[in-house]
């Protein structure tokens, strides 16, 4: 009996809406605070979204022309297997458990009680009156914020174990609750809300030891976690209708608009407050809410946005493990991973493997290391993948993107050697970080080893 096969039902509209609804999420609602001590400059902030959002646009104008050619659904894991072999596409998935799912749902779970710490101070990840325990290079946080965002872990991981449905239901109405807020924050804002456009002018003391240029390029790292997920149309290739024409219109259309919207939503934080009333805040929507609309403002945006976060929360507790799940089926994942519960028809150890791991990543992680340490991991898996079509375009019956061989080989170069330049400077500014993403690796390549050797 031939099984079943992935049908292709996503037309131009809802892949650039995948795009978009994975890009907008934790990162541009908790990193400007930073960026902002790390900068000083208002425009200088708004300049590094843009580069941000330009590396990311020839980020999917290289993964279109790899998605057209791999019409199969995976995305990194494809790619790099294809070029570099069995290997780096079992370390790619070990990744996507660490770095692409786990750690940032612990740091979205991290930014939704800071949001919730506008009711209760107490609630934030950051409060310097928190209950920590150094273990060596470890310290666990046994504050407030980080014990209910592991009780929130626990929650959504037991729903998604028995309950899909009910998940999935959830997942859509907090989708759209995250995108109607957030257009409404930035119309009224900019039209009825008490914004000041001095604030354009008004730099901010630098809390950052570092000279401004490398610091530029340390803080894109940052950036780039905002802007991760303009990848996500490859994932579903098989399920595009038309890839060729549809996944390159998603890709470069879901990039342009969210880079446009990020800019837009910094310059109503900057209209709303100084930078340097801003450094270091992590819910800095609910901040500039607060300044635009009053403490009615700024208590419903903090709700809304702390119920949209959740949906972020829930949509990567519910993919993530069926991802590891697909890996392990096609033999390139651990065993377990593909293991099926008999009653709840759920890939359960997936599930739980992935909330415990969560649970480590927030009792010792902060926002800050956790945002750092997923945008360097992801986007240096991302160079692998771009670096790999200077090869593939040997290929016979390669087919090329008119975008891509635009000023051949520059688009792609662009990506690849950003990222290089950027990547030496957070090694160099962040090495603890750094080493992080590097010991994921090498633990992925060891594990790797062990799973051949079975």
């Amino acid at each position: 009996m031939k099984s079943a096969e992935l049908v292709r039902r996503l037309g131009p509209a809802s892949a650039a809406a995948l795009v978009v609804s994975n890009m907008v999420g934790t990162g541009i609602f908790g990193t400007s605070g930073f960026l902002a001590g790390d900068l000083g400059s208002p425009v200088i902030l708004l300049a590094i979204w843009l580069a941000g959002g330009l590396v990311a646009l020839a980020g999917s104008v290289c993964y279109a022309e790899l998605g057209i050619n791999f019409q199969r659904s995976g995305g990194e894991y494809i790619y790099l297997t294809e070029r570099y072999g069995p290997a780096w596409g079992f370390i790619n998935g070990w990744v996507s458990f660490t770095a692409g799912f786990s750690a940032p749902i612990a740091v979205t779970c991290l930014a939704m009680v800071s949001y919730l710490a506008y009711f209760n101070p107490s609630l934030d990840p950051q409060n310097a009156e928190a209950l920590r325990i150094a273990l060596g290079p470890l310290t666990i946080n046994l504050g407030p914020g980080a014990l209910i965002s592991c009780g929130i872990i626990a929650v959504l991981t037991m729903l998604n174990l028995v309950g899909v449905g009910i998940a999935s239901k959830v997942q859509n109405a907090l989708t759209v609750l995250k995108l109607t807020v957030l257009s409404a924050l930035l119309i009224l804002g900019f039209t009825v809300g008490n914004g000041d456009w001095s604030h354009f002018s008004q730099a901010a003391e630098r809390t950052s030891s570092h000279g401004l240029p490398a610091q530029f390029f340390i803080s894109l790292v940052f950036v780039y976690w905002a802007y991760s997920g303009w990848n996500a149309a490859v994932y579903v290739a098989e399920e595009i209708k038309e890839p060729e024409k549809t996944l390159p219109r998603a890709m470069i259309v879901g990039a342009i608009f969210v880079t446009f919207f990020y800019i837009a939503l910094n310059c109503l934080f900057i209209y709303a407050n100084p930078l340097e009333q801003m450094k270091g805040v992590v819910a800095v929507g609910a901040q500039a809410a607060e300044s635009l609309f009053g403490q009615a403002g700024g208590q419903f945006f903090a709700i809304a946005m702390a119920a949209s976060l959740l949906a972020t929360i829930n949509a990567m507790c519910l993919v993530g493990p069926r991802v590891y799940y697909a890996m392990a089926q096609n033999k390139a994942f651990f065993p377990a991973a593909a293991k099926v519960h008999p009653t709840w028809k759920t890939p359960y150890v997936a599930i739980l493997a992935q909330g415990a791991f969560t649970i480590v990543l927030i009792l010792t992680g902060t926002f800050q290391s956790l945002g750092n340490y997923i945008g360097f991991t992801l986007w240096l898996f991302s160079s692998l993948a771009v670096f790999a079509v200077f090869q593939f375009r040997g290929r016979p019956g390669w087919k090329h993107l008119p975008a891509v061989s635009f000023a051949w080989p520059l688009i792609p170069a662009f990506y690849t050697s950003a990222n290089a330049l950027i990547f030496l400077y957070f090694a160099w500014g962040k090495s603890w970080e750094a080493m992080w993403t590097l010991l994921t690796i090498a633990i992925g390549a060891f594990a790797y080893s062990r799973f051949r050797s079975h």
